[in-house]
């Protein structure tokens, strides 16, 4: 676990958020009545059903999708007041997607630096920052290709470079990784718990895989089926930093099916 001190102040925190859409008997309540709280530098993960609303939370939090009620602070900013975005509370927030959206007319770099670009970034100052941030992520030697060059995992690099090369102090993740082989997952599960304990980055991952939630995680949220409520946080008591090897630990096996449990009874 990391040091979390006491007196420092969460960097995100969820607080009777609920979001139903439409209106009337049409009406869906996705999420009810959430509540969360993260201290700098954590990395919490959010398990559910598919369809039970953890990707709307994680847009909620990102100021991607506004919320029916509830507060959503970041570094003790609301996102949401009076019901429209905050664009200074999301600044230091970055998401990265499911897909990884990027231009094809662009080369990987290109691609990378486009944050730092719609930010009136210079040219000079953006591409360096986006080089960076692509050795740091193993794409060092593909800077200059573009993405249709790229395999699934290589373009997943780019995406997750893309989201840090501003440097952000929250990263929000929306089951990145879930389309790739076993293999490369792990791979980059490796490069993502260390590129977020060097940046001290405050993360929150939306996962179906038990397993990757407990690798990753400092704690996991379970999330019962729609309406989205969370039913149970999990602190992951294994030390940082982490190998692949412990997932065959006899201890990690029983968080898993720990972990398993739970969601069964938030699925029933």
């Amino acid at each position: 676990m990391r040091d979390m001190a006491l007196e420092t102040p969460p960097d995100i925190t969820v607080s009777g958020l609920s979001k139903v859409f439409g209106h009337g008997p049409e009406a869906v309540r996705a999420i009810t009545d959430a509540n969360l709280t993260l201290a700098q530098g954590e990395f919490l993960s959010l398990l559910g059903p598919s369809g039970c609303g953890k990707t709307t939370l994680l847009r909620i939090i990102a100021g991607l999708e506004s919320p029916s009620a509830g507060e959503v602070l970041v570094r003790g900013r609301p996102v949401w007041p009076g019901g429209r975005r905050s664009a200074a509370a999301t600044r230091p927030v970055s998401m990265m997607f499911q897909e990884a959206r990027l231009f094809p007319w662009f080369t990987v770099a290109e691609n990378v630096a486009l944050p730092l670009r719609t930010a009136g970034v210079g040219r000079r100052e953006r591409m360096e920052r986006a080089r960076r941030i692509c050795a740091a992520v193993g794409l060092e030697r593909f800077t200059d290709h573009s993405p249709g060059q790229l395999s699934g995992g290589m373009r997943q690099r780019a995406s997750l470079a893309r989201a840090l090369v501003t440097d952000p102090q929250v990263l929000l993740l929306d089951e990145p990784f879930g389309a790739l082989d076993a293999m490369t997952r792990d791979t980059l599960n490796m490069e993502l718990l260390e590129v977020c304990a060097r940046a001290n980055v405050t993360t929150i991952l939306v996962t179906h895989s038990i397993a990757e939630a407990a690798f990753l995680s400092d704690r996991v949220a379970v999330l019962a089926s729609r309406p989205a409520r969370i039913v149970e946080t999990v602190d992951i008591p294994f030390a940082r930093p982490r190998s692949l090897d412990l997932q065959r630990s006899g201890a990690f096996q029983d968080m898993v099916a720990g972990l398993r449990h739970t969601l069964t009874k938030g699925a029933a």
